[in-house]
């Protein structure tokens, strides 16, 4: 029997041909890919929580606005946008109603706890806002709280730096960064707003202003110092260049901070430079004057007899200090002499004189890119009385800025200008080009007639505004005393005080219109409550301080110019 061979050696496995490998490859890696993506979404659930996945297929899409950046003319930051938390919460998440409704109003105490609750106790809801634009401490103290059902989104949020120095101007915005008042509003009415969907930067270009945050805080801190001097109630103040309508400073005090809109719409503290009109007094000499100029009806020299006063029906009108003796315009002026404008106002006549001002833009409503200016309060009835009294500033109620308005082309040769928050001298339209568009509305020689006599008003000892003189700066101006109106007719020691002003006379280029509201009486002033004694060194404090950083050098004088001066 032949016996069969049995090897030994291990039986050989048959390889893989090169179709089964290509077969196999793809379904390996498709497994692999398969757990990578399972593994993943494991861990991006254990990190990020079922409560948060819940929370944002909750919250809805919120459309909020990225704001352009406000600068001053020096591209010193005004305005911006930056990146804020804001809370919001899935009712139906909430595990404890009172707890939660405890912890936030400890850690956010502004918060109303009424309204809150009504917020968060609806069930049904899954979307709540509990505060936007919080800053970064408030949101830390909410997610340390760890409560269920609250999360945050980012949002841009209007913040401003110089908060109060520019309240009035720039206004405010809502919570969806909309603009509310001020330049914020003419932002959105004429730049238009990028909305977005979280915290992203506009793409508008920035908003550059006129404003001078040097000469802004100058003027600011002067007012604040004067109100206390002089125990005032408010104060106004505005730089204006007669040139262009730039409006390099504007102050109201008190102020408002934008950054707490509660204060915009305090009542105790409004705008005054063109959110209320006022009688201003005897300033309105300078329309007067430069009226009788113009019509060629008068010269600085002719004289008038005020030696009497006006009788008019049962009103009379008279100086304070008579003059003995008459006087020349020059003299009206320089003494603001009642009587003198009077005489020169029904010279010229009732129809003439409401023709003149509104050829300076006095009788029609005036606008800002703040917004409106409050409309100019003219006499139901203008007869011969309402001439006089209209004459030396009683009688018709303007915007402080309407009457800068027109007091700037009485000193920059007769152009009308409009007062306005945008830096002009910019590459597209430059000064120049501002200048050569402008519209004469009077002659040069009655300008130059009332640059001269401004500037007298200061130099000269029987000038009631000698107080505003600073060395070297050659102010000039005129002050103005208006009782202010009360229940049983105008209150004697109640009164608006203002100096308007204008430097360097040989060559003007600013103006200033300073307003000082029911100032008391004190030793320094002996007593007094006139613009000679607080307005007007108020606006040689004010010069003293803006003149260097406006590029307005000192002159230095020797005995000829002094002399000349």
């Amino acid at each position: 029997m032949t016996a069969t061979a049995i090897s030994s050696q291990p039986r050989q496995r048959p390889e893989a041909t090169p179709q089964a490998r290509g077969r196999l490859l793809p379904v390996a890696l498709a497994m692999m890919l398969l757990f990578a993506a399972i593994g993943g979404q494991m861990l991006n659930l254990a990190f990020a929580g079922r409560n948060e996945a819940r929370l944002a297929s909750a919250e809805p899409i919120v459309r909020v606005h990225a704001r352009p950046d406000i600068v001053d003319r020096n591209g010193r930051i005004i305005a911006t946008d930056v990146d804020a938390a804001s809370l919001f919460a899935d009712p139906a998440l909430l595990l404890d109603l009172d707890e939660v409704i405890e912890k936030l109003t400890l850690a956010l105490p502004l918060l109303d706890e009424a309204e809150l609750r009504k917020s968060l106790g609806d069930r049904n809801r899954r979307f709540a806002w509990i505060k936007r634009g919080m800053a970064p401490v408030e949101a830390q103290r909410v997610h340390d709280l760890g409560l269920p059902g609250l999360a945050f989104r980012r949002e841009p949020k209007r913040v401003y730096p110089t908060g109060a120095l520019t309240g009035h101007i720039v206004g405010q915005v809502n919570v969806d960064n909309r603009g509310q008042a001020g330049l914020e509003r003419y932002i959105d009415e004429t730049m238009g707003l990028d909305a977005v969907s979280g915290a992203t930067a506009s793409r508008l270009k920035q908003v550059r202003l006129s404003l001078d945050l040097g000469v802004q805080h100058s003027v600011a801190d002067e007012l604040k110092s004067a109100m206390t001097r002089y125990t005032a109630t408010a104060a106004a103040g505005l730089v204006l260049d007669i040139r262009s309508g730039e409006i390099l400073a504007a102050v109201s005090l008190p102020s408002v901070d934008s950054n707490r809109p509660a204060e915009v719409l305090d009542p105790s503290r409004p705008e005054r430079l063109q959110g209320g009109v006022y009688e201003l007094g005897s300033i309105f000499k300078m329309l007067t004057v430069a009226m009788a100029l113009e019509e060629g009806r008068a010269t600085l020299e002719k004289t008038y007899d005020v030696t009497k006063p006006i009788e008019i029906g049962r009103f009379t009108i008279k100086d304070a200090h008579p003059s003995p003796v008459p006087l020349s315009v020059r003299d009206i002026f320089l003494q603001s002499s009642n009587v003198g404008a009077g005489l020169l106002a029904l010279e010229g006549g009732t129809e003439r004189q409401l023709m003149f001002l509104a050829r300076l833009g006095l009788t029609e409503q005036m606008r800002t890119e703040t917004g409106t200016v409050a409309p100019p309060l003219l006499p139901k009835r203008w007869d011969r009385i309402e001439t006089v009294t209209i004459s030396y500033g009683h009688g018709l109620a303007v915007a402080p800025m309407q009457f800068a308005s027109a007091a700037a082309a009485l000193l920059n040769g007769g152009y009308r200008v409009t007062p306005t928050y945008i830096a002009t001298e910019t590459p597209i339209l430059g000064k120049a080009t501002r200048e050569a568009i402008r519209e004469a509305i009077l002659m040069p020689a009655t300008s130059a007639a009332m640059r001269e006599i401004m500037r007298l008003n200061v130099t000269s000892r029987n000038g009631t505004g000698h107080r505003a003189d600073v060395t070297g700066y050659r102010v000039g101006g005129k002050t103005g005393t208006a009782e202010m109106p009360g229940e049983n007719g105008y209150q004697r020691r109640s009164v608006i005080s203002s100096f308007a002003g204008a430097f360097p006379m040989d060559e003007p280029r600013y103006l200033t219109l300073i307003s000082l509201f029911e100032p008391q009486p004190t030793a320094e002033t002996r007593n007094q409550i006139t613009a000679a004694v607080n307005a007007a060194p108020v606006t040689a404090r004010i010069v003293t301080r803006i003149a260097p950083i406006l590029g307005i050098l000192p002159r230095r004088l020797d005995g000829a110019d002094a002399k000349a001066d």
